[in-house]
């Protein structure tokens, strides 16, 4: 195993490269324009991967996330997140170099962005189909073709469709929740296209929930995918059944720092700081912030029985194990953690290692600077 002395996100690439080609396929295969979210990963050199299998579109979650990409080369960019007007003038600085898709829900919005944009703009609606965390409900057909006017009207404004995050397959209890959840939608976007050939609106639906994109073969009425957990999976979508533990391509690797043998419990020097807070429960009832595993040369092997993350605080990882396992743990010995969140934990670290001793950045590095 590489020296190691601190946390740090480890990345197992040949993974994460069968990761984006098992994604890519099913795109190929059911006829799907593929824009990969870049928020889980957010690094340019993990981005040049999906280039080198064809991707030449993505998805990003901020203004910020699309300059650096597009200072990386790409220029067909989708902002999924409503646009946030006070940074108009920057949206109008990258419209003019890339093809830039901005998301809107209101008048309000849309209102407050047409009055600096000057350069061509496309414009997703959001649509709500469920999840209830923000959109326009999908059932709203008279807010939607108000807004669809609107846009119209706009001579830098390009309506080109509806953008649906059916973020509450996270919730899900199995694959067929994930599949009926997704079979809802899809019959609320069936009725949403009848409702554009009515009015004799061109447009394109894009989806982009990872547990969906992973375990469904229905993509009635779909045009384009936007799955981003995928690229590394994790605790949370390996609970729900959205992907096996094989598949996880990242573990935090964490020192031993205090054994507490009366109650099975040993400390890491990893806490929330570097995991998040969010949690699974498993099949026990345990509130869990991530999945033991031990380290080796190659990667990590399968989950250690009966051991997980109790508890964190800022620094601290509280570990709950077994009477055997906690006599094989010593002070300075490192293990790893699949963690819960991927996403947030890529996000925190900033940085990862693979198993070859390439560091790897994110834009957590150019923010920083």
């Amino acid at each position: 195993m590489m020296q190691l002395k601190r946390p740090v996100l480890l990345l197992d690439k040949a993974k994460c490269l069968r990761n984006i080609q098992k994604m890519i396929s099913k795109a190929h295969k059911y006829q799907l324009a593929f824009r990969p979210h870049f928020k889980t990963h957010q690094s340019a050199e993990i981005g040049e991967w999906f280039r080198k299998e064809g991707v030449s579109k993505i998805t990003v979650s901020s203004v910020m996330m699309a300059e650096y990409f597009a200072n990386h080369g790409w220029d067909d960019i989708t902002i999924a997140f409503p646009v946030n007007v006070a940074e108009a003038s920057e949206i109008n600085k990258l419209a003019e170099r890339v093809s830039l898709n901005i998301l809107i829900e209101s008048h309000e919005s849309l209102q407050m962005l047409t009055k600096t944009v000057n350069h061509s703009l496309g414009v997703f609606l959001k649509i709500d189909a469920g999840y209830h965390r923000t959109g326009i409900p999908i059932e709203n057909q008279s807010e939607i073709l108000a807004l669809i006017s609107e846009i119209s009207n706009h001579k830098n404004l390009v309506f080109k469709g509806f953008l649906i995050h059916n973020g509450h397959t996270y919730s899900a209890k199995g694959k067929n929740e994930i599949q009926e959840i997704h079979g809802i939608t899809l019959h609320k976007i069936r009725e949403l296209k009848q409702f554009s050939e009515k009015h004799r609106i061109k447009s394109i639906v894009s989806i982009g929930d990872t547990p969906a994109m992973s375990v469904v073969d229905d993509f009635s009425f779909v045009d384009e995918i936007r799955p981003g957990n995928f690229v590394f999976y994790d605790v949370m979508q390996q609970n729900i059944g959205s992907c096996s533990l094989e598949e996880i391509a990242v573990a935090l690797a964490v020192p031993v720092v205090a054994k507490h043998p009366e109650r099975n419990e040993f400390v890491v020097y990893g806490g929330a700081v570097h995991l998040s807070k969010d949690s699974v429960l498993d099949n026990s009832g345990n509130q869990i912030f991530g999945r033991v595993v031990l380290l080796n040369e190659m990667g990590w092997g399968e989950p250690v029985g009966g051991t997980y993350v109790k508890s964190l605080s800022q620094e601290h990882g509280i570990i709950k194990t077994t009477d055997d396992f906690i006599k094989t743990v010593s002070i300075g010995d490192f293990i790893g953690i699949l963690p819960v969140h991927s996403c947030l934990t890529a996000h925190l670290m900033g940085e990862y290692l693979t198993f070859r001793g390439e560091r790897i950045t994110t834009m957590l590095v150019m923010i920083q600077k």
